[in-house]
């Protein structure tokens, strides 16, 4: 069927050499050419499935998951693209672990490592110390086995940290390349990524930042709104801004959802908390101050109050590229009058893109997977076609 070719073709312009034996920590460590190969992995890996050929690269070996914030799509897609390739996850319950005891990073890490190809880490909650985490564990493993005690590095996939969330941020970008007809289709939409009310507190913002800090490098004029005091991180927004630039496109930032809204084609109005707040949280926590805590949520939840009026409703919609941008959410959302009183979203703007939404949700096991069989393969395009040429089928009736 030669189904591989035009996968293995494309893969053979890209330099993505670096990515073999390397984690995936932020999306803007990759270069242009290793996300194209992402994409065009993770797009010959849904082709192979499919298609009911079997992409099982391992005959065995661990993945091993660790999430310390609440998880449902991230949590599968991660134990769905390990199956895919061979592996099989195991989840590291801290609660049942020594590290209660005291057992340091390093311990634990190469404790869990022994068999272990993969390690996924979501780690989302504080600022200055989820992706900090993540390379403190990569770094242990790397360590173990320059030692010789680990046979092999296991690759570190970040499920989300507190300052980006690339596999989220990727699946969306992949769906809006199919959405849209192709890469080269993106450039020149404009992409609202707007702040939206929610009645809980302390979202991460990991998604905002994550996708500013990846849709700039592709042309598009990405707006970044939010209400006063609701900043992401600095940097992020001095990447955007330079990222904006040398790609063609733009990066501005505005104080309103309308003018977010206004003639975009992508709008993705999704819940996070202030920086400062979730770094006066962070230093609460590392206190034990729980009166400081409650304090601080009782202060965020009366701030979000004050914006309810942000959200995605039909007449904002309607401001819209001819009334149907292209709705994201990373999901779950916060829908006014089914889960929450007052939300994000109005519920008949959810229920018109809910199957759009989970076609993008859809594409994370791929993406996934992919982050995972660059790292692992050296090869990756003739390993494609290994898989097509073997033709095992995934299903056998």
């Amino acid at each position: 069927m030669n189904l591989m070719e035009p996968f293995a073709a494309r893969l053979s312009t890209l330099d993505c050499a670096a990515m073999y034996g390397d984690d995936f920590f932020l999306t803007w460590d990759k270069t242009d050419d290793e996300l194209a190969a992402l994409f065009t992995v993770a797009d010959a890996l849904r082709c192979l499935r499919e298609n009911n050929i079997s992409a099982r690269v391992f005959d065995s070996g661990l993945a091993v998951s660790l999430f310390r914030d609440n998880s449902t799509r991230t949590r599968f897609s991660f134990a769905s693209a390990c199956n895919l390739l061979g592996l099989e996850v195991q989840d590291l319950d801290e609660s049942k672990s020594q590290i209660a005891h005291g057992e340091t990073v390093r311990e634990t890490a190469n404790m869990i490592s022994f068999m272990a190809d993969v390690i996924g880490i979501r780690d989302d909650m504080y600022i200055g110390k989820g992706h900090a985490y993540q390379k403190a564990v990569s770094d242990a493993v790397r360590q173990g086995h320059q030692a010789g005690i680990l046979e092999q590095v296991p690759t570190l996939v970040n499920l989300q940290c507190d300052i980006d969330h690339p596999t989220q941020c990727c699946a969306d970008l992949l769906h809006m390349i199919h959405t849209f007809g192709g890469v080269e289709n993106l450039r020149g939409k404009k992409v609202a990524m707007t702040w939206a009310y929610s009645p809980s507190y302390g979202k991460p913002l990991s998604v905002p930042q994550g996708v500013i800090g990846l849709f700039t490098r592709f042309g598009m004029d990405v707006v970044l709104a939010h209400p006063e005091g609701y900043d992401v991180f600095p940097q992020v927004e001095e990447l955007a801004a330079k990222q904006a630039a040398a790609s063609g496109g733009s990066f501005t930032k505005v104080d309103t959802m309308d003018e977010a809204f206004r003639d975009a084609d992508v709008v993705y109005p999704k819940s996070w908390a202030p920086f400062a707040a979730m770094e006066q949280r962070t230093e609460l926590y590392a206190q034990g101050d729980t009166a400081g805590i409650a304090a601080l949520e009782t202060q965020l939840l009366a701030q979000n109050a004050r914006h309810t009026d942000w959200e995605c409703d039909e007449r904002r919609m309607a401001l819209t590229r001819n009334g149907k941008a292209l709705y994201l959410h990373c999901l779950p959302a916060d829908i006014t009058g089914v889960s929450c009183q007052q939300g994000e979203v109005a519920a008949s703007v959810f229920d018109r893109y809910r199957t759009s939404l989970y076609r993008q949700v859809s594409f994370k096991p791929y993406i996934i997977a992919a982050m995972i069989f660059l790292s692992k393969i050296k090869d990756p395009a003739a390993a494609l076609q290994a898989l097509e040429q073997r033709g095992a089928a995934r299903k056998t009736f």
